[in-house]
């Protein structure tokens, strides 16, 4: 019961890698508010949950000020109070244009800048203004990537997203450098390629796939949203009471891993 009693709300709750974190965190013993754009989703989270005394879904874009401020109101409202703010909610941009720094569009980039850096602005903003208020401290994770210091241009070559990861990390430092003596906690998870509904496209390349295989060694493979659970719930328990400002990456040894290119077939 490492979160027992803790209120705890988690954008981007609903599916991959936030629902597996609001999973554990309620058999850790925290009460949860799920934050998502699609209310079919939400609720189809909470059946698959089945905790209705614990849990509950609040539909909001998070990266709408006004939407964000709602979100804030109704979560304050089912809980009593917020201890914890998991900020899971990104896009991978390719849909809009994101690519290669010298393809990526302005659509593509404005997307993803606003789905991704955004949307963490905004939540971990209305997190700390809540958090300064009941002055009781706090803890703040949000959700980063391996891309954001340790680049894979061969198969993941998009500007827009691996700047946003970027910008998650610097934001969520100079956070917990201001907000320590306020016992507000903030830190990162930086993820290497998980099998998400996100990660479809890079799942399911065989390429991609026999890379994995020697750049995250220790699954050989995509990792599962269940890795990331164990991280955040530690991060966000009193257990890292002294740990702020970390950026931890949970990635199969992607970081310490050259990885190796399958051979081209000739005249590719």
């Amino acid at each position: 019961m490492q979160l027992k009693g803790k209120r705890a709300l988690i954008v981007g709750g609903t599916t991959g890698i936030g629902l597996a974190a609001a999973r554990r965190f309620l058999e850790e013993g925290a009460v949860v508010v799920l934050a998502g754009r699609s209310s079919t989703k939400g609720h189809e989270a909470l059946t698959t949950l089945q905790r209705p005394a614990q849990v509950f879904f609040v539909a909001c874009d998070a990266a709408h000020p006004d939407q964000v401020a709602w979100l804030l109101e109704q979560t304050v409202g089912l809980l009593g109070g917020l201890d914890i703010l998991y900020h899971v909610a990104g896009i991978s941009g390719r849909r809009y244009g994101d690519g290669p720094l010298h393809e990526c569009s302005d659509e593509g980039w404005q997307a993803t800048l606003d789905a991704n850096l955004k949307s963490t602005f905004l939540t971990n903003r209305a997190a700390l203004r809540q958090m300064l208020v009941q002055n009781q401290g706090g803890a703040i994770l949000n959700m980063a990537s391996v891309l954001g210091f340790a680049p894979s241009p061969h198969f993941f070559d998009t500007a827009a997203y691996t700047a946003t990861k970027g910008g998650i990390i610097a934001l969520s430092r100079q956070a917990a450098a201001r907000y320590a003596p306020q016992q507000i906690r903030v830190n990162v998870i930086a993820p290497g390629l998980i099998d998400t509904p996100m990660a479809t496209r890079a799942v399911n390349d065989e390429a991609i796939c026999a890379f994995l295989a020697t750049k995250q060694p220790l699954r050989q493979g995509p990792g599962q949203p269940e890795d990331c659970s164990e991280a955040a719930v530690f991060l966000c328990s009193d257990a890292a009471r002294f740990i702020t400002g970390v950026v931890l990456p949970v990635d199969g040894g992607w970081c310490v891993s050259e990885g190796q290119y399958p051979p081209e077939a000739p005249g590719e």
